[in-house]
């Protein structure tokens, strides 16, 4: 005979309940859930269906949170993970997962070229830079390096000379060493190597670095 012999908040999220069974734990599950089935120290339960009818509302629910969130910008699967891990147990937010990726709602794939592109083409900034944005977004460290990989050396190129033009319209009655100095700085700071800075601030400025 199964029978609840515990319903204990959670010290760390008041809106959840862990239930016991027979004095050993038996699921956790929002404090609402309690009121909505009625559950209460001493019921005695048929565990299995129980468990199987709680674990369903909570499926729910995280799926309801998750596509709640996707509605609002896409994420990247370890965002998902992080957004729903306080409330929501591993095996429940693997399933909600399972769903997200078979319906095509994440695709760390997907999101990683669609922040290459804006990156690229809006923002311009270099590699490193985008590297960075994909890594703070959750992205995997494949798709990362094959997103990379996917970026024109000549656009990048291009993307550098602009920012350095708008960066020298600023800087430009300031002394040479200065100038230099403060648009390699912009550049790196936007993400591009050392490589392309030297040849833009060569082409921009006609100038070789030992000699400034």
């Amino acid at each position: 005979m199964a029978i609840i012999t515990k319903i204990e908040v959670q010290k760390k999220n008041s809106d959840r309940v862990n239930i016991y069974v027979n004095d050993e734990f038996f699921i956790a599950i929002f404090t609402e859930l309690v009121y909505a089935f009625n559950l209460k120290k001493g019921m005695t339960i048929e565990e299995e269906n129980l468990k199987h009818i709680l674990k369903e509302e909570m499926y729910t629910k995280a799926k309801n949170k998750a596509l709640n969130i996707l509605s609002k910008a896409d994420q990247s699967e370890k965002k998902i993970r992080e957004k729903l891990s306080s409330d929501f147990e591993e095996d429940t937010i693997d399933t909600v997962i399972e769903f997200l990726k078979k319906n095509k709602f994440i695709d760390d794939d997907l999101l990683a070229q669609k922040i290459v592109n804006t990156n690229i083409n809006l923002n311009k900034c270099g590699k490193n830079r985008i590297k960075q944005n994909l890594y703070n977004k959750g992205i995997d460290k494949q798709s990362i390096n094959e997103a990379i990989a996917d970026i024109d050396n000549d656009v990048e190129f291009e993307n550098a000379l602009y920012l350095a033009k708008k960066r020298y319209d600023r800087v430009k009655n300031e002394d040479k060493r200065k100038i230099y100095q403060k648009i390699s700085q912009h550049l790196a700071y936007k993400g591009f190597n050392y490589d392309i800075i030297k040849r833009v601030l060569n082409k921009l400025l006609n100038i070789d670095e030992y000699n400034v």
